[in-house]
């Protein structure tokens, strides 16, 4: 690391005998880098009170006073109006047969019983019968030995089955019950009639304008008007060349670990403490100093390029509102186009490597 002091030392040497030829550090020390600084102008603030508007008269005027008085007036007399009072009518219940007791008759049907009826049909008689010739006759005339008899032939008849009339057909009476209803019907308590109610008058408020005080006048002085200004006064002229001796690890570009918020441009207090603490001790000493700010690749490039340059620009400005010469600082953004790392477009990379492009850094530089 040394050696690469000594070899670093002798390039700005020789670049240095070659730019500003006899324009040197008086005895450097060997190791040690060196940079161009001028001598600030030192200035004083003076107040100075000037008049810028002379004191005078004016006359002010102040309008007529009134007041606002309320006065009770009748606005329609007395009055008496009749009113009628409607009749008074009462709710009573009627019952009413809605349908009379009846009878409803059962047929009660004819029943019959079997039976028959015995028919002769064919009448008694009788017919003349030749008996058989005895067995022991012994006339050879076979009509003898015999005789004749009468003989009764029974009469015919015949049953036919019948069906009598048991019981012929009748009714039975049995009861339908009616039933009764009831409905309302209104019924007047006493007729209408009418009542007098007075009507009282009727007053309103009038308002009336009552002068109480006339316009007058005031003559006033208004004061004259000062005004103090801030100049600044030239006590010691600057702009004087020398020479400084800083880290030589400080002339390099050097992280200022600043955690910018995602697409802001603002500094955070923490961010303000680390700009404290790493930037203000040096630029005390009079150097200047280049601020660069840069972007990974995430967005387009016009937009990081933006984002770079107002990161930048919020560093320069801090440093000027903490008292440094604006003369002393340089702020550049260059957005995405020098990353550290392979993360370009198109290519898949961690949030460490994306975090390694998103920096803000430094590095003394010659004041010109």
């Amino acid at each position: 690391m040394k050696m690469k002091k000594i070899l670093f030392t002798g390039a700005l040497l020789m670049f240095g005998a070659v730019a500003f030829s006899q324009d040197l550090p008086e005895n450097p020390e060997p190791g040690k880098c060196y940079v161009r600084c001028k001598t600030p102008e030192v200035w004083k603030n003076e107040n100075v009170t000037i008049e810028i508007a002379p004191a005078y008269k004016k006359i002010v005027t102040y309008p007529a006073e009134y007041k606002t008085v309320t006065e009770r007036v009748l606005v329609k007399e007395a009055d008496k109006r009749l009113v009628v009072v409607p009749s008074v009518w009462k709710t009573e219940t009627e019952t009413y047969t809605a349908k009379e007791d009846a009878n409803k008759l059962r047929v009660i049907n004819a029943t019959f019983a079997p039976d028959s009826q015995v028919i002769e049909t064919k009448a008694a008689s009788a017919v003349w019968e030749m008996s058989e010739r005895a067995p022991d006759c012994e006339s050879s005339d076979p009509n003898d030995c015999r005789y004749w008899c009468y003989k009764p032939i029974p009469a015919q008849f015949v049953t036919i089955p019948q069906t009598k009339l048991d019981a012929d057909a009748s009714t039975a009476p049995s009861k339908v019950p009616g039933y009764t209803k009831t409905y309302t019907k209104r019924v007047m308590v006493s007729g209408p009639t009418t009542r007098t109610i007075d009507v009282p008058a009727v007053y309103g408020s009038i308002k009336k304008t009552v002068l109480v005080k006339d316009a007058w006048q005031e003559e006033v002085t208004v004061a004259a008007k000062y005004r103090t200004v801030t100049k600044e006064v030239l006590i010691n002229k600057g702009g004087l060349t020398t020479w400084k001796e800083v880290e030589c690890e400080l002339v390099n570009n050097t992280p200022l670990p600043i955690i910018w918020n995602l697409g802001s441009a603002t500094l955070t207090n923490g961010a303000k403490r680390i700009i404290d603490a790493r930037l203000l001790p040096i630029l005390k000493d009079g150097v200047a100093v280049a601020i660069e700010s840069h972007t990974d690749m995430r967005g387009t490039k016009e937009s990081n390029q933006d984002l770079s340059e107002r990161r930048a620009q919020a560093v320069t400005n801090y440093l000027i509102s903490k008292g440094v010469n604006p003369s002393q600082l340089t702020g550049n953004g260059f957005g995405e186009r020098r990353l550290t790392n392979r993360c370009a477009d198109g290519v898949s990379c961690t949030e460490a490597e994306h975090r390694a492009n998103r920096r803000t850094t430094f590095r003394i530089i010659n004041q010109k």
